[in-house]
This record gives C-alpha cells, structure tokens and sequence, in this order.
C-alpha cells in the first residue's frame, strides 16, 4: 500500500489559530502516527477519509487520487474506500448491533436495512465473533466488544485502507494488549492496510513499520521500523 499525504490547513477560533503542514509518504501496510494531543495528528487521518477538506495539496492511495486542490478533486468520503474507527467508536446508541454494523451499506433514503444485507452482516459478524450480540445496544457491551463492532462497521464494505484514532485510549492495560493482538490478526484476514494515530509508545511498538512523528500540527520525523508480530512477542 503507497499511501501519499502532503496537505495544508488553518482552523480559527477566537483564541488561537492552528496550523496544520503535514507531508509524509508510507509503503507499508503498518503505518503509526505518533504525537501529543493537538499536534494535528486526528486532523490528517480526517482529511484522508474525507472527513475534513484541507485547503491545499494532495492525497493518494496507492495511484488513486482522494484529494488535489489544484486538479479540483475531492472524493466524497462514501467513494474513498477508506474505513475509519472513531476514538469514542460512535456507535449509534438507538441502533442494534446488526443495525449499527449494516448502516453504511444502506442509502440515505432508505429506512431500515434491506433484508438482501442480511448474509454479508452476519459473516462480517461471524468474523468478529460479535454475532451473539446482534441484537444488543451499544449501552450493553464491554469496551472491547463495541471496539469489535465499530471495526466491523468500518469493514463491512472492504475498505483499501483502514484508519484508525487512538484505538485503545479508553482500555486499560490488559485489554490493550489483547486488542492489539486481535486488530493484527484483522489486518491479516482481510489484508487492509492500516494508519493508527497514538500518543502511546506502545502502540508504535507493535504497529509501526513506519513511524510519522507529529508536532505543532507538521511532520517532525519519518521512521522505518522493524516487524510488528515480533515486537508484540518480546513485550509479551
């Protein structure tokens, strides 16, 4: 995967001005994102996905182009074929598990899930061995499960990348290695690249086949790292 960022932005506020300059290039199918809270590392990943629009420069996946201010082009998200995991999951609470997995198969107008989604749900389900919970609420699942459920989500329509923000912020330390073991074994079984944004040291450990290193919303540092299955083996 040949993933190819170099954006410009300026958000505003009363208080402050932030500006972000980020410029970096990945071949591998681990990329980690690393810096401190506000050094515009969510920011970039959101601007891949489309979720935020840069004012300037360019982003390609592989030699598909998702953004070229100059070219005129910017993607919608829904055409990007980039799955992206939120920090805080952002299931929907009124949903279903089932409901909340199948929702970015079903057009906008539609009510409901079409009943013809109903096998590819249940096998991403299945796959993730979350399909006991079909029909639980998000308020009714552990952390880890509504983490599983928020990857199937991002999965269920085999994104070319997938993205992923501060993926283990909210566990503690037990389950964050765990998840870490499992999120590997997902990027193995559905061979999707993946960027993860951390603060945490640890997660380079085991994800960083290329390190990106963020400061003061620019690219301070590009790291070439060593195999992630076996830096996982000598911490555990």
């Amino acid at each position: 995967m040949k993933l190819s960022v170099d954006i410009g932005k300026t958000l505003r506020s009363r208080e402050r001005e932030f500006h972000l300059r980020a410029a970096f290039s990945s071949s591998d199918d681990l990329t980690v994102i690393f810096g401190a809270s506000g050094s515009g590392k969510s920011l970039t990943i959101q601007a891949i996905a489309g979720l935020v629009t840069p004012e300037r420069g360019r982003i390609t996946v592989e030699d598909r182009v998702l953004f070229d201010q100059e070219q005129g082009v910017n993607l919608p998200a829904r055409h990007r074929q980039v799955g992206y995991l939120f920090q805080d999951y952002a299931l929907f609470p009124h949903l279903t598990v089932r409901e909340n997995i199948a929702y970015p198969m079903k057009k906008a107008w539609q009510w409901g899930i079409p009943p013809h989604f109903d096998q590819k749900v249940m096998e991403i389900m299945e796959a993730f061995e979350i399909a006991s919970l079909a029909k639980n609420h998000p308020h009714e699942l552990s952390g880890g499960q509504k983490q599983r459920v928020a990857l199937a989500r991002a999965m269920i329509k085999r994104p070319s990348l997938l993205l992923l923000d501060e993926p283990f912020s909210a566990m503690d330390a037990m389950l964050r290695q765990r998840m870490r073991l499992e999120l590997l074994e997902i990027r193995k079984r559905f061979a999707v690249p993946l960027v993860v944004i951390t603060h945490d040291p640890a997660d380079v450990e085991v994800f960083g086949d290329t390190l990106v290193v963020f400061a003061n919303g620019r690219v301070e540092e590009i790291n070439g790292r060593r195999d992630p299955a076996a830096a996982e083996e000598n911490r555990g």
